[in-house]
Parts: structure tokens; C-alpha cells; sequence
């Protein structure tokens, strides 16, 4: 997914930062909210983490501009603020969680995980499709009770397609998700990382709509031709041990 990080501490930044990269999320980095509105106004993100006190005002009051004006996005507060009081005013803000700094970097990486996941209608973090066996908390895609080895690259388009399964995602929509404002984006970065996803997936696992871009799960003409080649395999099978014995 794609991250807005709103946070003006350099260290905490960095660290956070360098935290959603390694779970293989594209993460943009502002210092101030003036740059984070212009951040949300060009990009379409998944998640907000938030810091409340920026050098430009507060963050809830940009929160509470954001709610009022419609946007959706879902919102985790960080921020060293731990009264009881505190949290209630985040919340009822319209934040989606709140953490408190100082806070381990793994908790952070699970609440990300779990407010997605919620936004993406299925809180359940164990998703079966196609014959594939999905953890998207811990990142991990088995077939057959076989580890299907994914790059961080390839989660993060991985992952973008299950949360929307059938869902039509354009060339640019999916760039977006994989490359933050100050990345070199190659012209055939997508059709690359969809190419090695069907290798290791499945061709009839990722659609691709001419001129549009492309779908995720197996179409019903798909799975029937698979499920048909399986057969077919099965009764070969069989009769290879029929003629031996």
C-alpha cells in the first residue's frame, strides 16, 4: 500500500520510515501539513500516520478538516500525548487508531496491517483465492502447503490485488502504489513485476484487460479451463497406472 507519513521528528521519521519500507509499503515522508495536503490533494493513499503537534499547526485540526471535507482515508495518530482525554479527542477526530510514542516498530507494522485490512472490508487476515493460502499479517502465500516466495515489490502489488479481488486496477494506479514522489519509475516496472507474479501465481491468476490494465483472481472461464486441465491430468494419471499394472 501507499503511506502518508506526517511526522516532523527526523529520527522517529527515518525510522518509521525505513520500518513500512522493509514490510513493503511505498511510504511518502512529509514534515509539515501544508505538504501533506498538497501529498493528499495529488496522490491517492492508503493510510495516514499522523503526528499531532507538525511546525505548521496541529494535526488534529488537519484531521478534522480532512473528515470534514470527506476523505475517508484511514488515519493512525502517533504522538507523544498519552492522557486518556487525548486519545478520545483523536478518536472522535476521526481517527483509526492511536498510537503512543514511544511505541516498538513491529506494533506499528500490525496496526498498519489491521487497519487496512479492515478498510478492505475483510478483517480476517488469513484469505484463501484461487488455491492460494494468503497471511496478509505476516506476509506469507502458500499453494499446496508450498511457500511461494514473494520480494517486497511483489507483496506490495500482491497485496493491492487480493485486498480488491476482481477489482480493475489501472497502470498508474498500480505504480502509485509501489513508488513514493522522489522514485525513478521505469515504463514497463508493472508489466515486469505482474509477469513474475504470474510465474510464481498462476498466468490465470492476474487477468489483463487490454488498453484498461488488470484484474486479479481467476475469471470463471479461467478456473473452469483449470479445473479441467486438472482432470484431465488426474485421469491420465490413473490410467498410466492402469496400463503399468
Amino acid at each position: 500500500m501507499r503511506v502518508l507519513l506526517v511526522e516532523d521528528d527526523p529520527i522517529l521519521g527515518e525510522a518509521v520510515r525505513d520500518q513500512i519500507a522493509a514490510d513493503g509499503h511505498t511510504v511518502d515522508w512529509a514534515k509539515r501539513l501544508d505538504v501533506a495536503d498538497d501529498s493528499m490533494r495529488t496522490v491517492t493513499y492508503e493510510l495516514v500516520l499522523l503526528d499531532l503537534m507538525l511546525p505548521d499547526g496541529r494535526g488534529l485540526d488537519f484531521l478534522k478538516a480532512r473528515r470534514t471535507a470527506g476523505d475517508a482515508t484511514p488515519v493512525i495518530i502517533l504522538t507523544a500525548r498519552d492522557q486518556v482525554s487525548d486519545r478520545i479527542a483523536g478518536l472522535n477526530a476521526g481517527a483509526d487508531d492511536y498510537l503512543v510514542k514511544p511505541f516498538d516498530l513491529s506494533e506499528l507494522s500490525a496496526r498498519i496491517g489491521a487497519v487496512a485490512r479492515r478498510y478492505a472490508g475483510n478483517p480476517n487476515p488469513h484469505v484463501e483465492m484461487g488455491g492460494l493460502e494468503i497471511d496478509l499479517a505476516n506476509r506469507s502465500v502458500r499453494r499446496d502447503g508450498r511457500m511461494i516466495a514473494l520480494t517486497a515489490r511483489e507483496w506490495a502489488l500482491f497485496e493491492a490485488f487480493v485486498q480488491r479481488p476482481r477489482a480493475l486496477f489501472s497502470k498508474a494506479q498500480l505504480e502509485e502504489r509501489l513508488y513514493s514522489f522522489d522514485a525513478e519509475v521505469e515504463s514497463n516496472t508493472i508489466e515486469v513485476y505482474v509477469g513474475r507474479l504470474r510465474k510464481k501465481l498462476g498466468h490465470a491468476m492476474i487477468e489483463t484487460i487490454r488498453g484498461m490494465g488488470y484484474r486479479f483472481g481467476q475469471s470463471k472461464d479461467a478456473a473452469r479451463d483449470t479445473d479441467q486441465r486438472d482432470t484431465s491430468r488426474r485421469d491420465t494419471s490413473r490410467g498410466d497406472t492402469r496400463h503399468g499394472a
